[in-house]
């Protein structure tokens, strides 16, 4: 077994480890993938100030997130098909997530069911809830979430209809796999991925097939979801949503200040700034870039939380330092539980946990809650000249009507 210092290791592994058409699923963006580079990419442009001579001692990483204790501001992101990296995945990182103290988030869109993952982990998860055309569905989908006593809802709003992923189409995705001659030549060098899945009965998506009207196989399965984003998506929608959930509500998506405000005037308890790991609007800016001018539209009425490519304990550091209240990993995960199942996704959060720590302490800060932009060393043009775009067409408006 090789040594696992980075986040990269466990990706390496990983891609020798699952079946090439969901390594790429997770490792790929919609069309050119510039805005899924980006999101990795733009982190380092962001540098840290390194600091000596202050006493490091008693450090701490401890903190919330809406509200929740976390032994760590880092819970893992909501991630569709993650039972077809590994087998039972979703159970897997739901657990491993417990063992180390951050919240696991279960997407709509897994393999294993909610009230699997409620069966086989003791701490709670939250639910990560797409909006579907089929209303009665979609207010079971709440209820279930209510019964296995899921205490926060994390409602995407950034997914009306699909990006196009040309990896996806070109490798004819679905859940489980067709049964091709390239796919059968793939699945027989990934010995370990078909041991794991011969020996589970969850290969199709758990949430869906039983529960949604007229599903019953693959065919109309994929037939059904390809129905059922629902574009008709509106702040209106979210309010009824709001209303039927009684407890901390998190709007992730949020990529543009004006819906920030919006999410506001909703009742969010948080958001997330996110462009669904470049996997939607190519071109659009990432994440870490637009983090600073949404904190400022908000203006710490409601906590901020960020997710897109963030592969290290730097990264998160970067992002709290920023202003997030929180952060969310996916792909860093993902890459854990394929190359190693439960035991990948503890050692990820581990190798975070540890680049966080460290670098909190040679950037002069023993807890992770002091973090500030003080820590960083900037460029001038990060964000302000996007960022202050809309804001100067106002100016000038303004300027005209006078």
């Amino acid at each position: 077994m090789p040594v696992i210092t980075e986040i990269e290791d466990l990706r390496r592994l990983y891609r020798r480890r699952v079946p090439r058409m969901f390594y790429d699923y997770c490792e790929s963006g919609s069309w050119t993938e510039q805005t899924f580079r980006d999101n990795v990419s733009d982190f380092g442009l962001i540098r840290l100030r390194q600091r000596v001579a202050v006493d490091m001692e008693g450090r701490t990483t401890e903190s919330t997130m809406v509200g929740q204790k976390v032994a760590m501001p880092v819970a893992l992101a909501p991630v569709g098909l993650t039972g077809m990296q590994h087998a039972d995945g979703e159970i897997l990182a739901a657990k491993a997530a417990a063992r180390k103290g951050v919240p696991f988030t279960l997407s709509t869109m897994s393999i294993c069911s909610i009230e699997d993952v409620a069966a086989y982990t003791d701490a709670p998860f939250w639910f990560q809830l797409y909006v579907m055309r089929d209303e009665d569905f979609l207010r079971r989908l709440i209820e279930r979430a209510r019964a296995a006593r899921c205490p926060v809802l994390v409602l995407t709003l950034d997914l009306q209809i699909l990006g196009q992923r040309h990896r996806d189409l070109k490798n004819g995705l679905s859940a489980p796999p067709k049964l091709t001659i390239p796919t059968l030549l793939d699945l027989a060098t990934k010995w370990r991925w078909g041991l794991g899945m011969l020996g589970t009965p969850r290969r199709r998506f758990g949430n869906i097939v039983g529960h949604a009207k007229g599903v019953t196989d693959p065919s109309s399965l994929m037939t059904w979801v390809a129905q059922q984003f629902d574009p008709r998506l509106d702040w209106e929608k979210v309010r009824a949503i709001r209303r039927m959930w009684d407890g901390p509500m998190v709007l992730k998506g949020i990529l543009d200040p004006e819906d920030a405000k919006a999410a506001l005037k909703v009742g969010a308890d948080a958001i997330v700034v996110s462009n669904h790991g470049g996997r939607q609007l190519d071109g659009a800016l990432s994440s870490i870039r637009m983090l600073p001018a949404i904190l400022d539209a908000v203006g710490g009425k409601v906590e901020v939380h960020l997710d897109g490519g963030i592969r290290s304990g730097q990264d998160v550091l970067k992002a709290l330092a920023l202003g997030a209240r929180g952060t969310y990993i996916g792909r860093a995960f993902v890459y854990g539980l394929g190359a190693m199942g439960q035991r990948g996704v503890e050692t990820a959060l581990d190798v975070i946990r540890k680049e966080l720590d460290t670098t909190m302490a040679l950037c002069g800060r023993r807890d992770v809650k002091a973090l500030d932009r003080d820590i960083l060393l900037i460029p001038e043009d990060f964000a302000g000249r996007w960022a202050a775009a809309p804001k100067r067409r106002a100016a000038a408006r303004a300027g005209a009507a006078r």
